[in-house]
């Protein structure tokens, strides 16, 4: 290789990564050049930092002020209940010193959540690798894998490396765990001129990612840590757990306490000694002291660490019964003191179920209610049911033909709708459900004798299927990009006759797919042609996608929860803003972020390459008045969240991808995804939504600052108990009444 790195090879044509790699496409690397860049450039494996010993990750949650403090109130306990002698056990003691250990050990147990996260990210790592090497396929160990090797890619597999793909037949791949958007990517060797972040990227494939469908070949252009899943593992080790608000109450608190127990130590062992002196034996010189010092370590609110514990463990049950699984204590009060929730848009504000909103045939609009995967909703048009029944009937033929070119399904388990196969599909198949054209009928009716599948040259699929009502003709059903689709068609239907596609025309339907795309829908065009039954032996050729009959377009979208809106007013009114921070179009956030209240009309998404360009000064100035953030990369979540804090805000995150982790980590409260959220977001996180609902973030925040102001209620009572006692001792001590206090010659305090 003649760079250390590689930089930006989705810009650059295939030949000129494989000459900056120094390798031959045909033959591959040779055993002799794999086994040199493996011990030039290491294992292609994650980072991992030795272990901290667990002793000491133990003796680590004891440097605090309040925990010394209560470790010194145990040691004078002891020593005072042996000196008195007074049998039994010190019950007092025991409690403090076992709330003291519990803590503790939580703490431990805490300190193990960036170890897991970067073992869940070794987990998904792909085992094995199939390899072009010595002009013949390999199938080798992944973490054996170098730059320049040039990997053997079909559906199912998981990606070992980061690799520019050099060739595509249908490759599609789901980056969801790396992107956090749920539509799998189709896949393509041309060059991007222009910068772009990960998710467009539709020439390279990245580590842990998953083929779909299709293959490929791709030349391995990272490995390792300089993968984009090494550098999320990188980050995780990096970042140091910072303490919460609480945290820095309590160890503010308690330094100022243990200055106030030694002012009160000397001060009152001081007096007594001098004002009494010639009249004390050793013995109640002894006594005095440990007068002095208890009544210091009375000042010491012992039950502060109780109740704190007590009461976030409690505030943590109420949360589990709103759907919030706390998995650090200190994030119950962290959710109170939270002032910017940073979250995600897709399956957090959104459904992350694409469904179907509008159909646009030749007579008319028709949109289509109902949310989700569920196949419940009717056409309206105008928001009046429709009447017109030929165009209910055109709506409901363009359906059929979208159901037919169509390889999902949508299945009902446990009471919840769930699909097999792309979500875009799966749309399709729900909303022709919805216009009374159900799956399992179109299967009885139609056998299915030919496919050409999707793909990112073609962007269109068509399938032929024969119509069990008629022996003489064979429908051919295509979907596709709107203009891709329309530009093979010579006629549209309407009603039941087939008139030719004039240019103008054509140009009243590409308006009306451009109407649908500034609502930020996705469009799809569908069309079909029937052909003659021997004209068809299974393969459709490409003349057969020609001379189609245009039906019209469908326009789709993740819709908004439906709760979702009203939980972004609650926070607003609370005083806690909303972020949208998201890897889809800045069209698309920007369509939902304004549905959700969360921006303005008019308002503009900032994207990930701009972003790139700027600078920390300006980003901090930046996120102060940007609410939606647009086709961002994992630095630039962490980036936002460093912003965000570094202006003084309490920043809570959401995430459900391996993008997230670095983000969750160093936010002040990091929320994964219970449903969606892989194994190393949950391990990044301090809390966990089982029912991925922004609204419940929203609830656990109302939760949280019940119990923060329940504990600041705490603390007043303690410390005006605990020092009026000691107050009442002390200045007896300074004005010289020190009668009770004492004890007479012989006796004991």
């Amino acid at each position: 290789m003649r760079n250390e790195t590689l930089s930006a090879p989705y810009r650059q044509i295939v030949t000129e990564v494989l000459r900056a790699l120094d390798v031959d496409f045909t033959r591959g690397l040779t055993s002799g050049e794999a086994q040199a860049r493996l011990t030039r450039f290491g294992k292609n494996e994650l980072p991992h930092a030795p272990p901290t010993p667990a002793w000491r990750k133990f003796l680590a949650q004891f440097q605090n002020p309040l925990t010394t403090l209560l470790l010194v109130a145990t040691v004078i306990s002891v020593v005072a209940w042996i000196i008195e002698d007074e049998g039994g056990l010190p019950y007092e003691t025991i409690t403090i010193l076992a709330i003291v250990i519990l803590n503790a050990v939580l703490g431990y147990i805490q300190e193990n959540r960036a170890e897991q996260a970067v073992a869940a990210l070794q987990a998904m790592s792909a085992p094995t690798a199939r390899v072009w090497r010595d002009a013949q396929q390999q199938t080798i160990h992944a973490s054996e894998v170098v730059p320049g090797d040039i990997l053997l890619i079909e559906e199912g597999d998981t990606l070992p490396a980061d690799a520019r793909v050099m060739e595509s037949i249908a490759l599609r791949v789901a980056e969801s765990a790396l992107t956090g958007e749920s539509t799998s990517v189709s896949k393509d060797s041309e060059p991007i001129p222009e910068e772009v972040g990960i998710g467009d990227q539709s020439n390279m494939v990245f580590s842990s990612t998953a083929v779909t469908s299709g293959r490929g070949r791709a030349v391995v252009t990272a490995t390792g840590p300089q993968t984009e899943i090494g550098k999320i593992a990188g980050t995780l080790q990096e970042q140091q757990e910072e303490p919460t608000p609480l945290q820095k109450e309590l160890d503010y608190v308690g330094g100022l306490l243990g200055k106030v127990v030694i002012a009160i130590a000397v001060i009152m062992g001081v007096t007594l000694i001098i004002a009494n002196r010639p009249n004390y034996s050793l013995t109640q010189l002894v006594d005095i002291l440990l007068l002095a010092v208890s009544l210091a370590v009375a000042a010491v609110p012992e039950g502060l660490t109780a109740i704190t514990t007590i009461v976030l463990s409690l505030g943590m049950s109420r949360m589990a019964k709103r759907n919030v699984i706390v998995r650090k204590l200190s994030a119950v009060e962290t959710l109170g003191s939270t002032t910017v929730i940073c979250t995600d848009k897709t399956g957090t504000l959104t459904k992350n179920e694409m469904t179907v909103r509008a159909v646009v045939v030749p007579q008319g609009r028709v949109d289509l209610t109902g949310i989700g995967y569920e196949p419940k909703g009717a056409m309206e048009q105008n928001g009046a049911a429709v009447r017109d029944d030929a165009l209910a009937n055109q709506v409901k033929r363009a359906l059929r033909f979208a159901a037919l070119a169509n390889n999902a399904a949508v299945l009902e388990k446990d009471g919840r709708w769930t699909i097999q196969g792309d979500p875009t599909e799966a749309a399709l198949v729900v909303a022709a459900y919805k216009v009374g054209i159900r799956a399992d009928e179109l299967q009885q009716r139609y056998q299915r004798i030919g496919e050409v599948p999707f793909s990112s040259e073609r962007k269109m699929m068509s399938v032929a299927v024969a119509d069990a009502t008629t022996t003489e003709r064979i429908a051919v059903a295509s979907k596709g990009a709107p203009d891709i689709l329309l530009s093979r068609c010579a006629l549209e239907r309407v009603g039941e006759d087939r008139l030719p596609l004039t240019p103008n025309r054509r140009r009243e339907i590409q308006a009306s797919i451009d109407a649908l795309a500034h609502e930020a829908l996705r469009t799809l065009g569908v069309a079909y042609r029937y052909l003659d039954r021997n004209r068809v032996t299974g393969a459709i050729t490409e003349e057969q996608e020609e001379g189609l009959v245009w039906l019209g377009a469908v326009g789709m979208i993740d819709p908004p929860r439906e709760e979702a809106k009203q939980a972004v007013e609650l926070a607003h009114h609370a005083g806690v803003r909303a972020i949208m921070i998201t890897g889809d179009h800045p069209t698309t956030a920007e369509a939902i972020a304004e549905e959700l209240g969360l921006a303005q009309p008019g308002d503009r998404a900032v994207t990930g390459a701009e972003l790139h360009r700027t600078d920390d000064a300006h980003l901090s100035k930046l996120v102060e008045r940007v609410s939606v953030f647009a086709r961002v990369a994992p630095e630039h979540k962490l980036r936002i969240v460093r912003a965000l804090k570094e202006n003084g805000a309490i920043a809570a995150m959401t995430g459900d991808g391996v993008n997230d982790a670095p983000a969750l980590k160093a936010a002040d409260i990091g929320v994964a995804m219970g449903i969606t959220g892989t194994d190393v977001s949950k391990g990044a996180a301090d809390m966990i939504l089982t029912d991925d609902n922004f609204a419940s973030i929203v609830a656990a925040v109302e939760e949280g600052r019940s119990i923060f102001a329940n504990i600041q209620k705490f603390l007043r009572y303690l410390l005006s108990s605990n020092i009026g006692e000691v107050l009442v001792m002390f200045f007896g001590v300074v004005l010289g009444q020190i009668i009770g206090l004492i004890p007479e010659e012989g006796s004991s305090i």
